[in-house]
């Protein structure tokens, strides 16, 4: 593959035989090396192929002052967290996981941490994502030797769940986790129960919040359709569910100026009755 733009000693901008424009990585591959050159493939420890043209060049931006180790390590949480969430991640997880590796090992060094606030709430509604966050402060500590606080666990996994939800901003995970824990905090306050978190019902539950509060955090409104007819016997059928679902909906509409919709409202109310009846009440 020949050499289209050097960003570093140990990283590349490649043309390979198709044409396509690939990042590889190895330990001193552009050594002594210009635009123009080749470079063997058992030079090259890892390829990236960023098929947006926009998040590649802010890729090859961001890496071009990041040791080698650390971006290694970056890819090597985000392959595992594909393998383990059996999902495609959406490639903006390749600038902001290493980038937040790094940043997190730099910080660490200096002698900052950074409280995660919503680490409880993270290992209960991000549970596979926060276990992945658990093996990447493993992996860190032995590929860089710098043994990270639990709370970069947390806020690795919300990296992770926002690639799978296809947001760039992070500071929406952070509404959306604050808004899931909330409505799922009046749920509880309604019925005066704990819910069984390893039970498939929670999870449904916490699934349903979880893009209701992307669609809240986005202002973007529910599709209404004609549910009259299912609205009055849901109405009728739930009744406790429903008056909770009109607390959460008042709160909702009072705190984010958000309104939601007579079909919001109804999934809401089945999915509250499920996870009441599953946790005993």
């Amino acid at each position: 593959m020949r050499i289209f733009k050097i960003l570093n000693n140990n990283v590349a901008v490649v043309m390979d035989e198709n044409g396509q424009e690939k990042i590889v990585m190895g330990r001193g591959i552009c050594y002594k090396k210009k635009a123009g050159d080749d470079i063997r493939d058992g030079e090259v420890d890892k390829t990236f192929f960023l098929s947006a043209a926009d998040i590649s060049n802010k890729f090859q931006e961001l890496i071009q002052d990041i040791p080698i180790e650390h971006i290694a390590v970056g890819e090597e949480i985000i392959a595992k967290a594909g393998q383990k969430l059996g999902k495609k991640l959406n490639d903006t997880v390749y600038i902001s996981l290493i980038d937040h590796v790094h940043t997190s090992i730099i910080r660490f060094l200096e002698g900052i941490t950074v409280k995660n606030v919503l680490l409880w709430d993270i290992r209960r509604f991000y549970k596979e994502e926060f276990r992945i966050g658990l093996w990447a402060l493993d992996l860190i500590q032995e590929k860089c030797k710098v043994q990270l606080p639990e709370d970069e666990a947390g806020f690795i996994a919300l990296h992770l769940a926002n690639a799978q939800m296809d947001q760039e901003n992070m500071h929406n995970m952070y509404e959306i986790t604050r808004i899931i824990q909330e409505v799922s905090n009046l749920v509880k306050y309604c019925f005066k129960i704990d819910f069984d978190e390893d039970d498939v019902y929670y999870f449904r539950f916490i699934t349903h919040l979880k893009f209701f509060a992307q669609r809240l955090v986005e202002q973007r409104i529910y599709k209404e359709d004609d549910m009259e007819d299912l609205w009055e016997v849901i109405k009728g059928k739930y009744p406790e569910s429903y008056h909770c679902v009109e607390k959460i909906t008042k709160f909702i509409g009072s705190k984010y100026n958000y309104n939601l919709s007579k079909e919001e409202q109804l999934y809401l109310t089945i999915h509250t009755e499920r996870v009441v009846n599953k946790s005993g009440h």
